[in-house]
């Protein structure tokens, strides 16, 4: 695969604008509440225009999950990049590992968990996002694997597969939680002695 060349000045400082709004909203959140926040408020603090949020981002939940498109892009590529003879499977172990168990041990994810846990609207926003990521998840699989687009073993392992990160946090070993349930995936469940 040939290699990307580097993003240009445009898009450099697009993404350090995008960045900057996403910083200045979650510090506001965190400071104030979500709902005591306007749009207005979080422009003011990024030094940007209520125009140029708008362009980045379509409305205020998604100022929270703002990698959800970058998230989404990773978990398929990891699916479709895959080296050959790793399953499917594999792949998303070695995702789950170099990227969701970095993100669980990240200090900064208390805080951002407290403010989607305590604001059922942003609750409700990320469930029905991490769903939207369960369809690309399901098709990438059902494509790689040489399956109808609406293959429901497809879905259902994506949507297991997206379940780990929530039964992987708050464990003391995220890395061995995460194995745990991806052995279970592959090995399926024993009952004990």
């Amino acid at each position: 695969m040939p290699d990307t060349p580097p993003p240009g000045r445009r898009e450099r400082k697009k993404a350090a604008t995008r960045q900057a709004i996403a910083d200045a909203a979650l510090d506001l959140f965190s400071e104030h509440g979500f709902d005591q926040v306007s749009v207005r408020d979080i422009a003011e603090r990024a030094d940007v225009s209520t125009t140029t949020l708008f362009a980045h981002f379509p409305g205020k939940e998604a100022l929270v999950f703002d990698r959800s498109e970058e998230i989404e892009a990773a978990m398929t590529a990891a699916v479709r990049q895959r080296p050959e003879g790793q399953s499917v499977v594999e792949a998303l172990l070695g995702h789950a590992l170099t990227t969701w168990v970095h993100i669980a041990e990240d200090p900064r994810r208390a805080r951002f968990n407290a403010l989607v846990n305590g604001t059922p609207i942003l609750r409700e926003y990320g469930e029905r996002m991490w769903m939207r990521h369960t369809d690309a998840l399901a098709a990438a699989i059902a494509e790689e694997t040489g399956r109808a687009p609406d293959d429901l073993a497809s879905a259902a392992l994506a949507r297991f597969v997206l379940q780990i990160p929530t039964l992987a946090e708050g464990r003391t070993d995220p890395a061995s939680a995460v194995e745990t349930v991806f052995d279970l995936l592959t090995n399926g469940w024993e009952p004990a002695p």
